[in-house]
């Protein structure tokens, strides 16, 4: 009688992980950097003493969260850093929320709240004068637009990515990027925005004078203030 060699999933799955975590290691201990080229395939299963389906399993795996970049033809290169792969759970989760679990997308506006309130008191501390031009050039988008009875998603969106743009860190906008993402693909769901484009923008105002003024108090009040509209719409969803 023939024993069957077929490997159970678990037992492939927990292969898949171990040669991730070799590849790692190897990335690791050359010190590769983003966009440098990795080995080829076949130095990479004689280095690793795997197989070629398991290197690739691993491979795909590690691309998916953007360790590695496969690029067919040309080899596979160390992946640049990105949070996409976090962007695209959020979205989906949080759509699935409010079937299922509609507190769940109140957590989510608390992370935000709470990296947008500790952000901002960075960027008083990292702002030129031509950042605050520029912030001060999207407030007044913001108010042409609440003078004609609404502020787009985009202009709002804007200005919070200019607010944090003096940070000169890409995994801030890809952060706050994904909350926003979540929230924004879920706003038919939610309802419309109860608050007149004119409170809108006085909000945001606020932040940007307390920005403007070096007062680190006030935009994390303000901050503060701006976050409780959004709350306020989250109020009626059940736990």
């Amino acid at each position: 009688m023939t024993r069957s060699t077929r490997r159970t999933p678990g037992v492939r799955t927990s292969r898949t992980s171990e040669v991730q975590q070799r590849v790692k290691a190897l990335i690791l201990e050359r010190g590769l950097a983003a966009g440098d080229p990795m080995p080829t395939e076949v130095d990479l299963m004689e280095e690793l003493d795997v197989s070629r389906n398991s290197l690739r399993e691993a491979l795909k795996a590690l691309q998916a969260v953007g360790i590695v970049e496969i690029r067919h033809g040309f080899g596979t290169y160390v992946g640049h850093r990105s949070l996409g792969a976090l962007v695209d759970e959020l979205t989906f989760h949080g759509r699935m929320s409010l079937g299922q679990r509609p507190g769940d997308l109140a957590h989510l506006v608390q992370i935000r709240e709470v990296l947008e309130r500790g952000l901002v008191e960075q960027v008083l501390r990292a702002a030129s004068e031509s950042d605050l031009a520029r912030l001060g050039d999207v407030m007044a988008r913001m108010e042409a637009e609440a003078a004609d009875g609404e502020v787009s998603p985009e202009v709002d969106r804007l200005f919070h990515e200019v607010l944090y743009e003096p940070l000169h860190n890409p995994l801030v906008s890809q952060l706050l990027g994904a909350f926003w993402d979540v929230h924004h693909e879920l706003q038919r769901e939610l309802g419309p925005v109860g608050d007149p484009a004119g409170s809108v923008a006085e909000r945001h105002r606020v932040i940007y004078e307390a920005v403007r003024a070096g007062d680190a108090a006030a935009a994390v009040r303000a901050m503060t203030v701006h976050f409780d509209g959004i709350r306020g719409r989250l109020t009626g969803l059940p736990d």
